[in-house]
């Protein structure tokens, strides 16, 4: 979900050109979320093999990411860490929208409304264990590098971008940028149309706001995040304008006289001094044609003949450079 900062920061339209011979560090909970959301059936049923495995994030996977591969883009996905005790309470509310859609996707079923069904089935999914492992080990098979953050997904893939091993982190939240992330790119791994690519960069949004990242990061303290509750009442333009005119969180807190549940300090380090991983590779590898195959087509239904499209097209990491092993 992450923080609403849609009414105070303007994305620049960019081409999948500009991405060529990047590293783009994907949040993988955010992109396979996508995958499990988007890639449904017209009554909003999952894919599923015979099974009843759902298959959508394996669909997403393997064809959007060998897509952005064809187009000379080196991805990385960061799989989340343990969560914060502080983002339960968003956890829980999820979960009830989830249970809420999922129920109201059966009775539209029942109906015979397909349109309605399609909409909650949608908001219904989930992130099992299960679709964080599949995903892992087709991303081995694919040559993709992955990285198991420490905590937040975000987080580390942001501190790789502002260490400089990636261009960019591939999301559909503006967290990113509270996190450091110095450049985000948001519906990179969009399907069933023609993406519409969007660079947020942290150092022109906080020209445009005329604020530094800590104040940023207060103003969506306001607002409300993953970890807390916002103040009432406060979008992010209000919350803005409070920053602006107070200096910092606790001073607005003061002049609107009231206290928060939890400490906005613990909460400014939770994206200030975020707990990442420091050590990890990248390396990308001649996917397992063999095995990938196997895992696809003889565990979950895929065409083989689509899965060896998909294949070849990783096999082109290197079209615009002299040598595979540069990118091997």
């Amino acid at each position: 979900m992450g923080v609403k900062f849609k009414d105070i920061v303007s994305p620049e339209s960019i081409g999948f050109n500009e991405l060529e011979g990047k590293i783009v560090a994907l949040d993988a909970a955010n992109i396979i979320y996508q995958f499990l959301s988007s890639i449904r059936q017209v009554d909003g049923t999952p894919l599923m093999d015979h099974n009843r495995n759902i298959t959508s994030h394996f669909s997403g996977i393997l064809y959007r990411t060998s897509s952005l591969v064809e187009k000379g883009i080196k991805p990385v996905y960061v799989f989340d860490g343990a969560s914060s005790h502080l983002k339960k309470g968003t956890q829980d509310k999820r979960r009830e929208v989830k249970e809420e859609s999922e129920k109201k996707w059966k009775e539209a079923l029942d109906e015979g409304d397909i349109q309605e069904a399609r909409k909650y089935a949608v908001r219904s999914s989930r992130m099992s264990p299960g679709v964080v492992e599949g995903s892992k080990k087709l991303l081995e098979l694919m040559g993709i590098p992955y990285i198991q953050a420490k905590g937040e997904g975000e987080a580390q893939a942001s501190y790789m971008v502002e260490r400089g091993d990636a261009w960019c982190v591939g999301s559909q939240d503006y967290d990113c940028i509270l996190f450091g992330a110095t450049r985000m790119v948001k519906n990179l791994t969009i399907t069933g149309g023609k993406a519409n690519l969007e660079l947020i960069q942290l150092k022109k949004v906080l020209e445009q706001v005329e604020l530094t990242r800590e104040q940023l990061v207060d103003v969506a303290i306001l607002v409300g995040t993953d970890f807390n509750e916002g103040i009432k009442g406060i979008g992010a333009k209000k919350g803005l304008k409070l920053i602006k005119k107070h200096g910092d969180v606790f001073k607005a807190l003061e002049h609107l006289d009231v206290e928060m549940e939890v400490d906005p300090q613990i909460l400014r380090d939770m994206f200030l001094d975020h707990d990442v991983l420091e050590d990890y590779s990248l390396k990308w590898k001649k996917p397992d044609r063999e095995g990938a195959t196997d895992f696809l087509c003889g565990e979950h239904d895929f065409s083989e003949e689509r899965v060896s499209s998909a294949l070849d097209k990783l096999k082109k990491l290197d079209m615009n450079q002299s040598s595979l092993e540069q990118w091997f």
